[in-house]
């Protein structure tokens, strides 16, 4: 029997051997090639493997420092805008604790432009609207300075819209480590790329149910789909897949591909952009950083792994609730925690934020700015997806607050809000950062940015440097100097005459110089520039390189030259750094995908040719805001910032503007129409409205400008001349040093005195 089954089996073998070796031929005639074709495929992709990795912008870091300019609701929008929690019990990396105006903040590790900043828990008081006490919280020591991580303002993607922040694995918590690898592959130390054993398990659910329903994949297995192959289910790719995990097993260590999967793998997704790696989604769903994470949060993320849409905690909280403590009891099952670990960690809810923290032009206006900045270094495309981080100057509480005063102060002006657009830049003081930069009511919106595009008559905001042209030359002019401010009628070119008018449309005769900026006296203003000569107010307001030619015309005297908000800032930075150009700038600096420093975006002021001239001017503009045009920012509760400003108006009132400035902070207005009709707004109805909201708002201090170069003295006002604080109507002006007059004029004190010592003689 035995050897009729042998000489059957060997006839058998006589007729197919040929077939069957033709078979194995044929197979390895496609096996070989298409293999080594893959592994080339593998390595190349492996070798040089480069994601698209988002650029993200930052906003300035908080610096806090005892006696630095700050109240409580300030610094709350810093920490929302930062994604910090209100800890529910101790601090953790990422929350605070309030009491009153005593806050517990415990900051987070970040990278900076002059390096890491390790986590820190920071206690600091708030009183009177200023720091008075910064301490480590841990060992009560006094601290000089301390910054908070900044907020992330905007992320600048590639083709893909991939969301990712590239980790190493020491970078990673433990427990995320070896916690993934006992949910999702615990044999992942020992395999080759596949698991026979789960292999079988899947296809006989397969098998039975006679379609895909079930996949034995590796870690490795899973990496190969997300980095070579589609999301479809069938047996040719499920081939392929096991093929490519063996090759990339066979090329790579183990922790090369545990790095690339911890990377690549996809955790979830908001509108357009896909969540990719550990990192990115610890920030997406958490809104802190991935070694902040503990046992509950590494255990969602992990079950997350089996099914991001399925478990999404934001749509299926329960669902994800449950995956979540199963994966922790697989933590605990495993040894990687105990029985208490895992009752706690069970007991704490999801913790996510209620939105995903992928910021993307929040403040389209501002990022725009970043942008035209960065251009004069990076092209565009060097900046998409290149993994860099953009440290800007913005403030995220400034910003916020300029947009809230806006909106208030826009709607306080009832029937004549119709129509009516808008847009603020406020600037640090001395150093022209720009804080905050809206660019329309509706500042969340893209589209035309007015703070930087929209170039309009800026009307008498012009006046103060016709003035500082006169003052420059202390030998002819000073704020006791007598001008005219009498008719002016100039011939044009084209036949018409030229016959400008006081808003009042009185003539005031001789006047101060002081008088005629305070009051904005525009025949005043002409006379004096025209005695000044056009071209020399021409020539100064070119030197700030604002991108444009000045026509000298003799309206140029009262404004008639088209200028941006951006631009107007960049002009009154000159008087709020005290006499000194300072370039507004959006970007402090740049670091590349592996923390280098790329680039730093220094401040190099001008010389100050003119500083005790501008010092001059600024305390007339102090004086605008005391008893001139802009004395309501006084009336409503401001005088205490003895902040300098001037307001603006363009013919037919059109335009209304206001650019003022306290001791730490510059704020320009601009309100009008994008059709020029005519609002009936002047500056200081309009412009001024928003910008005394604005400093109502923001932690300003007051405008102290230095006495250097400076005398005081009494003058008579009706003739400049030097008198006494007694005599009825004196006046006290600032001079130029050495250049303050010297001819006396009498008054009934004075002849008290001569007739005293007369007596006496």
């Amino acid at each position: 029997m035995l050897r009729q089954f042998l000489s059957f089996i060997a006839l058998l073998w006589r007729l197919l051997r040929a077939p069957v070796l033709l078979g194995f031929g044929a197979l390895a005639g496609f096996l070989v090639p298409y293999t080594i074709t893959l592994d080339h495929q593998v390595r190349e992709r492996f070798d040089d493997l480069n994601w698209q990795v988002p650029s993200r912008v930052f906003a300035r870091p908080l610096d806090l420092a005892p006696g630095r300019p700050l109240n409580a609701d300030t610094l709350l929008l810093e920490l929302e805008a930062a994604r910090y929690r209100k800890a529910t019990s101790a601090v953790t990396p990422g929350t605070f604790a309030q009491n009153g105006n005593h806050f517990e903040i415990a900051r987070r590790a970040f990278a900076g432009l002059d390096g890491r900043y390790p986590a820190q828990t920071l206690a600091l008081d708030l009183v009177g609207g200023r720091v008075t006490d910064l301490l480590d919280a841990k060992t009560g020591k006094p601290l000089h300075q301390a910054e908070l991580d900044p907020a992330r303002i905007a992320t600048l993607y590639g083709s893909k819209q991939e969301e990712r922040r590239l980790v190493r694995l020491e970078q990673l918590p433990t427990l995320l480590v070896t916690g993934l690898q006992a949910v999702e592959d615990r044999d992942f130390k020992h395999h080759h790329g596949i698991d026979p054993v789960a292999i079988l398990r899947a296809g006989w659910a397969n098998l039975s149910a006679g379609r895909v329903v079930q996949g034995g994949s590796t870690l490795t297995q899973q990496l190969v789909k997300n980095l070579f192959l589609d999301r479809g289910r069938s047996y040719v790719r499920k081939g392929n897949e096991a093929l490519i995990a063996l090759l990339i097993e066979f090329r790579y260590d183990k922790r090369r591909i545990l790095e690339a999967y911890v990377n690549e793998i996809f955790l979830g997704q908001q509108g357009g952009q896909a969540v990719h790696g550990f990192a990115a989604a610890s920030e997406f769903y958490f809104g802190r950083e991935v070694e902040a994470l503990g046992p509950a949060d590494i255990a969602l993320l992990v079950g997350l792994v089996q099914g991001p849409s399925y478990y999404d905690p934001r749509r299926a909280p329960k669902r994800a609730l449950a995956r979540r403590n199963l994966v922790l009891e697989q933590f605990h099952d495993t040894g990687l925690i105990d029985a208490r670990v895992l009752a706690s960690a069970a007991s704490e809810p999801l913790g996510i934020r209620a939105k995903g923290a992928l910021p993307r032009n929040r403040f389209p206006a501002f990022l725009e700015l970043v942008r035209q900045q960065l251009r004069r270094d990076f092209a565009d495309h060097e900046l998409d997806a290149a993994g860099l981080t953009i440290h800007t100057t913005l403030a995220p509480s400034a910003q916020l607050q300029a947009e809230a005063a806006l909106d208030s102060a826009l709607k306080s002006l009832g029937k004549r809000d119709a129509g009516v657009e808008s847009a603020v830049v406020v600037t640090s003081v001395p150093n022209g950062e720009v804080q905050a930069l809206i660019g329309g009511r509706d500042a969340d919106s893209p589209g035309f940015n007015r703070a930087l595009d929209a170039r309009r008559p800026i009307g008498s905001l012009v006046k103060p440097f016709v003035y500082l042209v006169a003052l420059a030359q202390p030998q002819r002019y000073s704020l006791a100097s007598l001008i005219d401010d009498a008719p002016v009628d100039i011939p044009q070119r084209d036949g018409t005459r030229w016959i400008p008018k006081n808003d009042d449309g009185d003539v005031h005769g001789k006047v101060l110089l002081i008088d005629a900026l305070k009051n904005s006296w525009n025949l005043a203003t002409v006379h004096l520039g025209l005695r000044l000569g056009v071209d020399k107010v021409r020539g100064l307001l070119e030197s700030f390189r604002l991108g444009r030619t000045i026509n000298p015309n003799p309206s140029l005297l009262l404004g008639a030259v088209d200028l941006s908000p951006f631009d107007v800032a960049q002009l009154y930075q000159y008087f709020a750094a005290d006499g000194h150009a300072v370039p507004l700038r959006a970007v402090r600096g740049v670091i590349d995908g592996k923390g280098r420093t790329m680039s730093r975006f220094g401040v190099s002021p001008g010389t100050g040719d003119y500083v005790a001239a501008s010092r001059l001017v600024t305390w007339a503009m102090q004086q605008v805001v005391e008893s001139g045009t802009a004395r309501s920012i006084g009336a409503a509760g401001l005088g205490d910032l003895h902040a300098a400003g001037k307001t603006g108006t363009s013919d037919t009132q059109r335009d209304s503007w206001f650019a003022g400035f306290s001791g730490n902070q510059l704020g320009v207005v601009w309100v009008g129409r994008d059709d020029n009709r005519p609002t009936g707004l002047y500056g200081s109805t309009g412009a001024l409205k928003v910008w005394i909201d604005l400093f109502k708002r923001l932690p300003a201090q007051p405008l102290m400008p230095p006495e250097e170069g400076i005398e005081r003295v009494w003058i008579d006002p009706e003739n400049g001349r030097l008198s006494d604080a007694v005599c009825s109507g004196a006046r006290e002006l600032p001079f130029v040093e050495g250049y303050a007059p010297t001819d006396r004029e009498g008054c009934a004190m004075d002849r008290i005195r001569e007739w005293f010592g007369q007596k006496d003689n």
